[in-house]
């Protein structure tokens, strides 16, 4: 992945996505195939056992998927994905997403996501894509 963000639909897309921008997730990097993005938990994403909510780290790591798979420009969806919880994270915690493409075939691709907290594993996310085209409403 580069260091610098290269011009393309990813950040299009990143930039129209209000869910994610209002929740503060930020993307640091867009590369073919690739995306790194950021997130501080806060109070209003944990949940009753002090926790991050489980939504919430999938919905950040679906994001670095979405931005990754549709970095390279026709648009793309999910056509499923799931996700592995392997340690928790607590408020305040700053947390990095790192998407990559593993496989294209056809319309459709795998993509992982790790998603960390200083550098340690906490939530892993596979998730599957289908090239659709243009979208209604969409940049």
């Amino acid at each position: 992945m580069t260091q610098a963000m290269s011009d393309g639909s990813a950040q299009a897309m990143f930039a129209a996505d209000e869910a994610s921008r209002a929740l503060g997730i930020t993307l640091l990097e867009a590369a073919e195939g690739a995306a790194k993005l950021r997130m501080t938990v806060t109070p209003a994403m944990v949940n009753g056992h002090g926790i991050a909510h489980g939504g919430y780290l999938f919905l950040f790591a679906d994001t670095a998927f979405a931005c990754a798979c549709n970095s390279h420009g026709p648009v793309t969806v999910a056509s499923g994905a799931d996700i592995s919880f392997v340690r928790p994270a607590r408020e305040g915690d700053t947390l990095t997403a790192l998407a990559e493409e593993r496989t294209t075939y056809g319309r459709s691709g795998i993509y992982d996501v790790s998603v960390l907290r200083d550098g340690e594993v906490i939530a892993e996310f596979r998730g599957r894509s289908r090239t659709v085209g243009r979208v209604e409403g969409s940049p």
